[in-house]
């Protein structure tokens, strides 16, 4: 491959919109918290490619991405998620998780418990 088939792994994920800026896909990506085919990277200028495999946690989720193309620009989410395809594992339901059946606002407590589950 040459180096017009790789983008920088920030790019790829502001694109794909797994993060809002840019710049908070740099610092995930520098903290470490992001590996690219099972190898740890720190560096948001690492250059990704079709097939790499990203690993990353996201919203108390991790989440597990093949990266199918690289896109040209960030453009609506239709076209973001033609870029990848998630292989992230089922998340587990808790059995004992607070219930909240949508029917007006839920009380003190309750958010309280479904923060803590956050």
């Amino acid at each position: 491959m040459d180096q017009s088939e790789k983008l920088r792994v920030d790019k790829w994920l502001w694109q794909a919109r797994f993060f809002k800026t840019r710049s908070l896909a740099s610092k995930v990506v520098s903290s470490g918290q992001v590996r690219i085919n099972s190898k740890k990277v720190t560096k948001p200028s690492y250059l990704v490619a079709a097939e790499d495999l990203l690993t990353f946690a996201k919203e108390n989720r991790i989440r597990v991405i093949e990266i199918r193309t690289l896109g040209k620009r960030r453009g609506p989410a239709v076209e973001a998620q033609e870029l990848y395809l998630d292989r992230s594992p089922e998340q587990e339901v808790l059995a004992n998780a607070p219930i909240y059946d949508r029917k007006g606002r839920p009380s003190k407590k309750d958010r309280r418990a479904i923060n803590r589950l956050r």
